[in-house]
């Protein structure tokens, strides 16, 4: 079954449905073929280095919603293994971290990849709006760091990554994450790894039946 996953890399939800997803996988009998496809939860662009808190509060009501906020999904992450430092995180433009995901991908890396840059972004405190730091996130999962860098200061993947933003609008993706399953059916959100057990359970139950 082939399961495209609508998601951010500065979305800490987003990683905990991968993990959930992960989870529910564990249970699950048939083949599966798991696709990032890209989103950003917020195209402007981040003129400067901020720290994500900071970001968070103008955005939220203030310094005390943010922790509020961001320690109740640091618990939820926490309960799947997951180490999100918020405290470090610094807010990012992802359009070239998305770029280096399909760059990633075409090399067979791209799983990898969307594991390390949430990694970077949430636990290292890295700045994944910066290309320096994105060519050696690329290092980390055994790709060619120089390579990265010259494919991020060029224009490739710039019109794909465009185009493939834009389709996911189209489809009417506005939230993330969303698990699109065999190419129809669409979960919202970082379900429990019950929940999604069952919606993929459900979908083979359905295909068999079309087919």
């Amino acid at each position: 079954m082939e399961i495209d996953i609508y998601a951010d890399v500065v979305c800490p939800w987003c990683w905990i449905g991968r993990r959930r997803l992960e989870q529910a996988l564990t249970s699950y009998d048939g083949k599966v073929d798991v696709r990032h496809r890209p989103f950003q939860l917020d195209p402007s662009p981040v003129t400067a280095p901020v720290p994500l808190l900071d970001a968070l509060a103008a955005k939220f009501g203030g310094p005390d919603q943010a922790r509020q906020m961001t320690a109740q999904v640091t618990e939820i992450g926490a309960s799947v293994g997951l180490d999100l430092r918020f405290e470090r995180a610094i807010a990012a433009n992802t359009f070239d971290a998305h770029r280096l995901i399909n760059w990633a991908t075409a090399g067979g890396r791209g799983g990898e990849a969307v594991e390390a840059l949430h990694r970077a972004h949430f636990t290292e405190g890295i700045d994944i709006g910066s290309r320096d730091a994105l060519a050696k996130v690329a290092g980390t999962i055994g790709l060619d760091d120089a390579e990265a860098r010259r494919f991020l200061d060029s224009t490739e993947g710039v019109a794909e990554l465009t185009a493939e933003l834009t389709a996911a609008r189209q489809i009417g993706v506005t939230s993330v994450p969303t698990f699109v399953l065999a190419g129809k059916y669409a979960v919202t959100g970082a379900q429990e790894p019950a929940t999604l057990l069952a919606a993929l359970t459900e979908v083979d139950k359905r295909e068999s039946t079309d087919g």
